[in-house]
């Protein structure tokens, strides 16, 4: 087998269900009423998640839309995780820096951080065939802007965001490899 081809086994294999994920520090944050993901995204509460958006599909991010941004918030940032990976909870996809304004999360012109994967920007689920995860949108709104560059790792984004938690908006949905 080619290096590389080898290489990219390996980190798809620990982060299916083999290796060891980041872990967070940021525990759950309080909630504010009406401040929720809506029913126009492409993932909904405890339904599975579309294929497409996964290892097994294109792999690409889902549109997320959400309301109730709380009053005094001046910035958002989200992540996506698996609280149920063997190695401890893995991370998907860190973005941060989104305007207050902003009402959905769409592909393109982010500010992303470094995954579990190594690389940037969005991952989807691969759980171990044949187990089932949950996966976790947390959509924070903050009190204070963050600064941070772009491919932060999730320390970094835990350190940043944690202290600044207004309010946390969570969905979470379930994904099993046939």
């Amino acid at each position: 087998m080619r290096p590389a081809a080898l290489l990219t086994l390996l980190l798809v294999l620990a982060a299916c269900g083999g290796g060891g994920g980041s872990g967070t520090n940021l525990g759950r944050g309080p909630t504010a009423a009406g401040f929720e993901f809506t029913d126009a995204s492409e993932v909904a509460e405890g339904k599975p998640i579309d294929a497409r958006f996964t290892c097994d599909g294109e792999d690409v991010a889902p549109e997320l839309t959400w309301t109730g941004v709380p009053d005094g918030t001046k910035q958002l940032a989200f992540a996506l995780e698996d609280p149920d990976a063997p190695g401890g909870t893995f991370t998907h996809w860190l973005v941060y820096r989104l305007d207050a304004s902003t009402t959905g999360l769409r592909p393109g012109g982010l500010h992303e951080g470094e995954n579990d994967f190594d690389t940037t920007g969005y991952r989807g689920p691969c759980p171990p065939q044949g187990k089932k995860h949950r996966y976790v949108f947390r959509l924070f709104a903050l009190h204070v802007a963050v600064e941070l560059e772009d491919g932060a790792g999730r320390d970094a984004f835990d350190d940043a965001v944690a202290p600044h938690v207004l309010a946390e908006a969570r969905l979470t949905a379930p994904y099993r490899r046939r």
